[in-house]
C-alpha cells in the first residue's frame, strides 16, 4: 500500500482543516469525486483535477467527515429536507435513543502531516475494542480518538488494519474490556424493510438517528480516479432512502429490530431526498474477519504503512516532475503518489518536493530538489516507483537510500523506515 493514502478527500478551509468527500451521479451508478474549497497543503494541480465531474451536476458527499461551512452541499445535521415535488418528505435526523446507540462509537482523527482534522462513526465488534469503521474515515490519521457513545467513555485507538478497495478498517481500542458489541443482524434485509441510520452526523460530536426504508439491494458506488487514485467500486451496496449526511460513515445501519444489517457509507446530497449507501454488515465482517486475523492480501495494509516522511513534485504537461508540493504539506502524500505520469522527465527518479521534520527523510539530510534515484537495489525511475518501493517495507526496515542533491553530487545513506498514518 501507498506510504500515505489520501483517496476520496479534498480540504475545507476554515481554523482547522477538515476533511470532505463528494459524490457525482452517473446514470445508475455513483461516481466518486473531490470537491476543491481552497485545498490547503495540497498541490494546484491536484485542486485543478478537483471538480465533480457529472452529467446530472448532483453532488453526493461521502460520509467519512464532516462539513464545517455552510456551503457545502451536504444537508445538515437535523435540517427540514423539502419535498420531492410529488407529496412525499424525508424526515429528519433525531438525537439517537440509547438502545440504538448501544456498541456505537464517534470516531475524531488527527492527520498531523496535512495539518487537518476529520470525524467518523464506528461499530463495537468485541468486548475488547475491536471497532469495525470505513477506511476513508481513519486514512491518512496519525492519531485516533474514539468516544463510546452511550458511556461517554474516550479511548486511544491504532489501527489493526484496513482495506481502501473494500472501504473498511478495523481498529483497537487502548486498555478497553467489557465494551457492549453491536448487535449484528442475522437475517437477510429486503427492499421495502424499514431502517435507521445511526451516526456521528456532521461530526458534531453526539449520535443521530434517520429513520427511511431500504430502496434497492446490490447498488453499485463508484469512485472517479482522482489525481493519484485509482477509479475504484462497491458493489452490492443497500440503497436506502434516508437522512445520512456526513459524519455518518461507518456508523450503523438498523433494522426494525434494532439490528445491525449495514455499515453506512456514502449519501446524497443536492436532491430533494437523500439517497444513501451502506455497506452490507455480512459484506464489511469478512474483510474485517480476514484483518484480524492478518491475513495479508493485495488490497488491504495491515497496521501502518512504512513511511519515509517526503513530498514528491508532481509533474508538468511537458513531463517533467515540478516543485508544486512544496506548498504547505508538501502535496497531499509523503511518500511520492505525486509522481511524474506520462513522459518521463529528463532525469529519473522522484524529485522531493519537501521534507517532513522529525521523519527518516529529515534524519537522512533530505531537502526540497534532492532527486531519489535508488532505495536498495530498486531503481526510482519517479514518484510512483519510489511509492510501489517502499510498500515493499515494513516500519522498522532499514534500507539504503540513494539521492541527487541539486548540484548533482550522489549520496546514499542507510535509512530506517518508520510508522506512516494510517492507509
Amino acid at each position: 500500500m501507498n506510504e500515505s493514502r489520501h483517496t476520496r478527500t479534498a480540504y475545507a478551509q476554515k481554523d482547522t482543516h477538515k476533511r470532505r468527500l463528494a459524490l457525482a451521479v452517473t446514470g445508475a451508478a455513483a461516481a466518486l469525486a473531490l470537491t476543491a474549497a481552497g485545498l490547503a497543503g495540497v498541490p494546484a494541480s491536484a485542486a485543478s483535477n478537483s471538480a465533480v465531474a457529472a452529467d446530472s451536476g448532483t453532488a453526493m458527499p461521502f460520509t467519512g467527515q464532516p462539513t464545517d461551512n455552510g456551503s457545502s452541499t451536504s444537508p445538515g445535521s437535523g435540517s427540514a429536507t423539502p419535498g420531492t415535488g410529488d407529496g412525499s418528505t424525508q424526515e429528519d435526523a433525531t438525537p439517537a435513543s440509547t438502545k440504538e446507540s448501544t456498541g456505537v462509537v464517534l470516531i475524531d482523527t488527527r492527520l498531523g502531516y496535512e495539518n487537518a482534522e476529520a470525524a467518523g462513526t464506528g461499530m463495537v465488534l468485541s468486548q475488547d475494542g475491536l471497532i469495525l469503521t470505513n477506511n476513508h474515515v481513519i486514512s491518512g490519521s496519525t492519531k485516533i480518538a474514539v468516544t463510546v457513545a452511550t458511556t461517554g467513555k474516550p479511548y486511544e485507538a491504532s489501527v489493526v488494519g484496513s482495506d481502501s478497495t473494500k472501504d473498511v478498517a478495523v481498529l483497537k481500542l487502548k486498555d478497553a474490556s467489557n465494551l457492549q458489541p453491536a448487535t449484528l443482524d442475522d437475517d437477510s434485509v429486503s427492499v421495502g424493510d424499514d431502517v435507521t441510520a445511526v451516526g456521528n452526523s456532521e461530526g458534531g460530536g453526539h449520535l443521530q438517528a434517520a429513520d427511511g426504508s431500504v430502496t434497492d439491494l446490490g447498488a453499485s458506488v463508484t469512485t472517479t480516479a482522482q489525481a493519484t487514485e485509482d477509479s475504484e467500486t462497491l458493489n452490492d451496496m443497500i440503497e436506502v432512502q434516508a437522512d445520512i449526511v456526513s459524519g455518518d460513515s461507518g456508523g450503523a445501519l438498523l433494522d426494525d429490530e434494532g439490528e445491525v444489517v449495514g455499515m453506512n457509507t456514502a449519501a446524497s446530497s443536492g436532491a430533494p431526498v437523500v439517497t444513501g449507501y451502506a455497506i452490507p454488515i455480512e459484506t464489511a465482517l469478512t474483510t474485517a474477519e480476514s484483518i484480524i486475523d492478518g491475513q495479508q492480501t493485495s488490497t488491504n495494509t495491515l497496521g501502518y504503512p512504512a513511511f519515509l516522511g517526503i513530498g514528491v513534485g508532481q509533474s508538468d504537461d511537458s513531463g517533467q516532475q515540478g516543485q508544486s508540493g512544496q506548498q504547505g504539506q508538501y502535496g497531499s502524500d509523503a511518500n511520492g503518489r505525486y509522481g511524474q505520469s506520462g513522459a518521463s522527465s529528463q532525469t529519473d527518479g522522484a524529485v522531493v518536493a519537501g521534507v517532513y521534520e522529525d521523519t527518516p527523510a529529515a534524519e537522512a539530510g533530505l531537502t526540497a530538489g534532492d532527486t531519489i534515484t535508488a532505495i536498495g537495489s530498486t531503481q526510482i525511475t519517479d514518484g510512483t516507483a519510489l511509492s510501489e518501493a517502499i510498500a515493499e517495507h515494513k516500519p522498522g526496515d532499514t534500507v539504503p537510500l540513494t539521492w541527487t542533491d541539486a548540484d548533482g553530487q550522489s549520496h546514499t545513506s542507510n535509512v530506517t523506515l518508520t510508522e506512516g498514518p494510517a492507509a
